[in-house]
C-alpha cells in the first residue's frame, strides 16, 4: 500500500509538469533607470527584462531572435547545472557560438533545481547593458512558511555602453587615459534595485514574505539592509538551508549570488521602513590606491511601503558593516562533505602583461576563446576528446575523470575581491580566508564543517584563499570564472572539460548549428578547426597572435 501511495505520488508530480514556452526578441530600447537616458538591450521591446516563473520539473523553452542588428548575443542561465543538457548552457564560444543578427536560437531543457536563478548574455559583456533577468524555480514542497514572494535585484549601472568600456579596459588607452581611472575597471555612475531607483517595495501587515534577493552587477557586489526587518536565511544559489536569523547583520552580495530570505511584517501599517543597499566600495577605489570620485555615491534606496499615505524615511548612515559569512550557513539537506579527494587543483589568480595591456590569468595562462566552441571540439574529436591540448592552450582546460571528487583550491593573488563562478555545479565550500592571508597553507581550518554549504558563486578575499569540492558526475565543458565582466574580458577563466567521453548520445541542435554557419564559425573539430588530425593545433588562438591586443581604442 505504501509503495503504491509513493508510487502514484510520484506520477502526480510528473504529470503536472509543464513546458513554459518563450519567444523574445533580443533588441535595443531606450531606458532611463537613473534619469540618463541611453541604448539598452531588452525583450520584445521592453526593459527591464521580464523574469522567469517556472515551477520545478517544468520544461523550459525559450527561443530568441537577435534583432540587435550590431551585436551577438545568447543566454546563459546561471546556476541551472544542465546536467544532461550541457549544450543548453548558453556560454558563448564554449556550448554554444555567438548568435548573429538576424538569427534565431532555441534554449529547451528540463527544469530540475528549485530555488533563485537568473538568466543573462554570456557575450561580449552584454548582461551590464541590461540583458539579464531574474528566474525563479518555485517549489511545492518549499521547506518553510510563507505567505507571499517578492523577487529583488541589485545591479551597477554605466551611462557607456560595455563595448566602449570594455576596449578602453582592453587597450592602452585605458593605460594612459586618466579618465578611465588610469588603467583601472571603469567605475559605476550610480547603483540600482530592481533596475530603477527609489522603488516601493508594497507590504501588507503581519505576513511572512520569501524575498528572493539576486545581484545582477557587473563590478561590485552590494550591502544590503531592511530597517527594522531583519533576515532570515533559507536559500543561496539554489541550495535551501537550515534557517539562520542574521538579526542586525548585513548581507553582502557577490555579483551572481543570490539569496532568498524571510521578513516577517509588522502588524500596523503606522509607518514605512527604509531599505539601504551600496555598491561594495572595497571592489572600486582603495585596494588600487584610487581616492574616491568626487561626488560619487554607490547608495541606493528603495522603502518597504505599508501605507502610501504615510511619508517616506530618510535614508539611514552606516559608519561600519557587520557582515554576515555565507560560509558559515549548513545546507537544509544536511549532505556530507565529499571525501575522499580524488584530485586536488589549485588555480593561482595573477597577472600578466601582454603587448602593454594587463590581463588577468589562473596559473599564468589567460584565457581566450578558440575557433570552436569547446564543448563542440569535445563532441567531435571522437577518443581524444581526454586530452587536453585539442581545446586550445589558451582555453586553460582541465580535463576531469567522471565520478571523481574534485578539491579546488584557489588562491588570490590581487588586490582585487573575485566573485569566481563555476558552471554546472553547486560546489561545497569548505573555507574561505580572510583577506591578506597569503595562498593555502596545505592544511584545513579547524572549522572545516562535516555538511558544507553549496553554492556557484563564492566571494574570494583580495590576497586570500577558498577550498571547494564537487563530484564531477556532469559530463560537459564548464567555465571556472570570475563574475566581473572586465575580468571576464582579461581572460580569468578556465575551462573544466568534465568527463567528455561520457556525453553520451549528445546531439547538437540544427539551430545551433546554423547560429554556428551564420556568424561564420567553425563548429567541428579541435580548437584550430582541425578536423582530420585533432592533436595538430596549427592556427589556435594564442596570446601571441589574438586580435583582442591589437585595438588601441580611444
Amino acid at each position: 500500500m505504501l509503495l503504491s501511495a509513493i508510487f502514484l505520488l510520484a506520477c502526480s508530480q510528473v504529470a503536472l509538469a509543464k513546458t513554459v514556452y518563450y519567444d523574445w526578441s533580443i533588441d535595443w530600447v531606450t531606458a532611463s533607470p537613473d534619469g540618463f537616458s541611453r541604448p539598452v538591450i531588452g525583450i520584445n521591446g521592453q526593459w527591464p527584462c521580464p523574469q522567469i516563473d517556472v515551477d520545478l520539473n517544468d520544461r523550459l523553452v525559450v527561443t530568441i531572435h537577435n534583432n540587435l542588428g550590431n551585436e551577438s548575443t545568447g543566454l546563459h542561465w546561471h546556476g541551472i547545472n544542465q546536467y544532461g543538457h550541457a549544450d543548453m548552457d548558453g556560454s558563448a564560444g564554449t556550448a554554444q557560438c555567438p548568435v548573429p543578427p538576424n538569427s534565431s536560437f532555441t534554449y529547451d531543457f528540463p527544469v530540475n533545481q528549485a530555488g533563485t536563478y537568473w538568466y543573462h548574455s554570456h557575450t561580449q559583456g552584454q548582461y551590464p547593458d541590461g540583458l539579464r533577468g531574474p528566474l525563479i524555480v518555485h517549489d511545492p514542497n518549499f521547506p518553510y512558511h510563507f505567505d507571499e514572494e517578492i523577487t529583488m535585484t541589485f545591479s551597477d549601472w554605466y551611462h557607456e555602453q560595455m563595448p566602449t568600456l570594455l576596449n578602453y579596459y582592453q587597450s592602452t588607452a585605458d593605460v594612459t587615459n586618466n579618465s578611465i581611472q588610469a588603467g583601472q575597471a571603469p567605475i559605476p555612475e550610480s547603483g540600482l534595485i530592481n533596475d530603477s531607483q527609489n522603488n516601493k517595495i508594497h507590504v501588507k501587515p503581519g505576513k511572512t514574505y520569501l524575498i528572493h534577493m539576486i545581484d545582477m552587477a557587473n563590478f561590485p557586489g552590494v550591502a544590503v539592509y531592511f530597517d527594522g526587518h531583519p533576515f532570515t536565511a533559507v536559500e543561496v544559489d539554489g541550495t535551501y538551508t537550515e534557517q539562520h536569523f542574521l538579526g542586525d547583520q548585513n548581507l553582502r552580495i557577490a555579483p551572481a549570488q543570490r539569496w532568498s530570505v524571510l521578513i516577517t511584517t509588522k502588524n500596523d501599517t503606522s509607518k514605512n521602513f527604509v531599505i539601504f543597499a551600496t555598491l561594495d566600495v572595497n571592489m572600486l577605489f582603495p585596494p588600487h590606491g584610487i581616492p574616491s570620485i568626487k561626488g560619487w555615491n554607490g547608495n541606493t534606496t528603495a522603502w518597504l511601503v505599508y501605507d502610501d499615505a504615510k511619508p517616506l524615511p530618510p535614508q539611514k548612515t552606516f559608519y561600519s558593516f557587520d557582515f554576515f559569512d555565507d560560509v558559515a550557513l549548513v545546507p537544509y539537506d544536511r549532505a556530507p562533505l565529499l571525501e575522499p579527494v580524488d584530485r586536488r587543483i589549485t588555480m593561482n589568480l595573477q597577472n600578466a602583461s601582454i603587448d602593454g595591456i594587463t590581463r588577468f590569468t589562473i596559473n599564468d595562462v589567460t584565457y581566450l576563446p578558440q575557433k570552436v566552441p569547446s564543448l563542440y571540439t569535445a563532441l567531435t574529436v571522437g577518443n581524444y576528446s581526454t586530452d587536453p591540448v585539442v581545446y586550445g592552450e589558451n582555453t586553460n582546460p582541465f580535463v576531469l575523470k567522471y565520478g571523481e571528487i574534485i578539491e579546488l583550491v584557489i588562491n588570490n593573488h590581487h588586490e582585487n575581491l573575485h566573485p569566481m563562478h563555476l558552471h554546472g555545479h553547486q560546489f561545497q565550500v569548505l573555507e574561505r580566508s580572510y583577506p591578506d592571508t597569503g595562498v593555502f597553507p596545505g592544511t584545513y581550518m579547524a572549522n572545516v564543517s562535516s555538511t558544507p554549504i553549496r553554492r556557484d558563486t563564492v566571494m574570494l578575499n583580495k590576497n586570500g584563499w577558498s577550498v571547494w569540492r564537487f563530484k564531477a558526475d556532469n559530463p560537459g565543458v564548464w567555465l571556472f570564472h570570475c563574475h566581473v565582466e572586465y575580468h571576464i574580458t582579461s581572460g580569468l577563466m578556465a575551462t573544466m572539460v568534465e568527463a567528455p567521453d561520457h556525453l553520451g548520445n549528445l546531439k547538437i541542435p540544427k539551430d545551433h548549428i546554423q547560429a554556428c554557419k551564420n556568424y561564420g564559425m567553425e563548429y567541428q573539430g579541435n580548437a584550430a578547426g582541425n578536423t582530420r588530425n585533432p592533436l595538430d593545433l596549427n592556427g589556435q588562438v594564442l596570446a601571441s597572435n589574438a586580435s583582442a591586443f591589437t585595438n588601441n581604442y580611444g
